[in-house]
């Protein structure tokens, strides 16, 4: 809570440091939590110079990355609230925010990257991005970030290797019921935190791209990826409903045409930078990158897809509907 007051009290120093009014202001502030090289924070700047190049620079955005305005879920809060106009989060930590959200976080929903793609940039993403408008934010793009395994400091080639091993999840109830069913034991930490969590010992592996290897140096301390690929979960970028209904229609739409846009620029640059990272991290880092038989992952997590249709009618007929497209 302490935490989360000093993050309010950030954004708000902030705006008055900018401006005294938004409404004179016309700045939209982002928050996230990576750094300035990440693919992340180079899409959402592409975002940002479309909408100032759209509205002549009286609308503009500005990125405040590395947590500075508050970790991710603080973020959502604030927006929430009105308190920030913008954040980057993901499913994972939407999916408290919006059950629509963990249809897309259920481990092998999708069956390749095109798939993955077709369901986030078709109308079901659209769908699911608009669902949360009476919940205080509305979805404005979804970014891919590839297909997320295991890394720790021995081979997971099967569900048995993760047996009594702690594994970072992010506080999502979709991850801490996947890591269960495999075996491990989920540990909900912080992402600026793991680091040192994995350095300590404190939890034993985590789970994500190739890219956490090295943005965020997670290969110093953990030296082998297993690739199981078990989900593939999107960020988003996320403005609260507050803000969102004081700007004009005309703004409104420059910036969902920019998001857009950046939706299909990160594609891009996004596997074209993993594939270096991937080299990065095993020349410089020392990494070591094992594929392995995806089925016994599969087999264990399956019972997933039936338990979350079950629990909600809505994320039930999302899952019918992203399974269709594969037909």
């Amino acid at each position: 809570m302490f935490t989360r007051k000093i993050a309010k009290a950030t954004v708000l120093c902030a705006a008055l440091l900018a401006t005294t009014s938004f409404a004179y202001a016309k700045t939209l502030k982002l928050s996230h939590n990576q750094g300035p090289e990440h693919p992340l924070h180079i899409s959402m700047q592409h975002m940002a110079d479309k909408v100032a190049e759209a509205t002549n620079g009286s609308l503009k955005i500005r990125i405040y990355g590395n947590g500075a305005l508050g970790t991710q879920r603080e973020s959502m809060e604030l927006v929430q609230e009105g308190t920030l106009a913008m954040a980057k989060t993901n499913a994972s930590e939407l999916e408290a925010f919006e059950e629509s959200y963990s249809a897309l976080n259920l481990p092998y929903i999708f069956v390749d990257e095109n798939h993955y793609f077709d369901v986030l940039s078709g109308p079901i993403g659209d769908d699911i991005l608009a669902a949360s408008k009476d919940k205080g934010f509305i979805g404005l793009t979804f970014y891919v970030e590839g297909a997320r395994s295991f890394y720790a400091n021995k081979a997971i080639n099967s569900p048995a290797d993760l047996k009594g091993m702690k594994i970072r999840v992010q506080p999502s109830p979709s991850a801490i019921r996947m890591v269960e069913l495999l075996g491990g034991s989920p540990t909900p930490i912080a992402w600026g935190e793991l680091y040192s969590a994995l350095q300590q010992g404190v939890v034993d592996g985590a789970e994500n791209n190739p890219l956490a290897l090295t943005t965020a140096r997670h290969g110093e301390v953990s030296k082998v990826y297993s690739d199981d690929g078990h989900t593939m979960i999107p960020s988003i970028v996320v403005i609260s409903t507050t803000i969102w209904n004081t700007l004009s229609a005309d703004e409104q739409t420059a910036i969902r045409d920019a998001a857009k846009s950046s939706m299909h620029f990160h594609r891009a640059q996004w596997n074209d930078m993993t594939k270096k990272h991937i080299e990065q991290a095993k020349s410089e880092l020392g990494v070591k990158f094992v594929e392995v038989d995806k089925a016994p992952f599969i087999e264990a997590v399956l019972p997933m897809h039936a338990e979350a249709a079950e629990k909600s009618e809505r994320v039930g007929s999302l899952i019918t509907r992203i399974k269709a497209l594969t037909q």
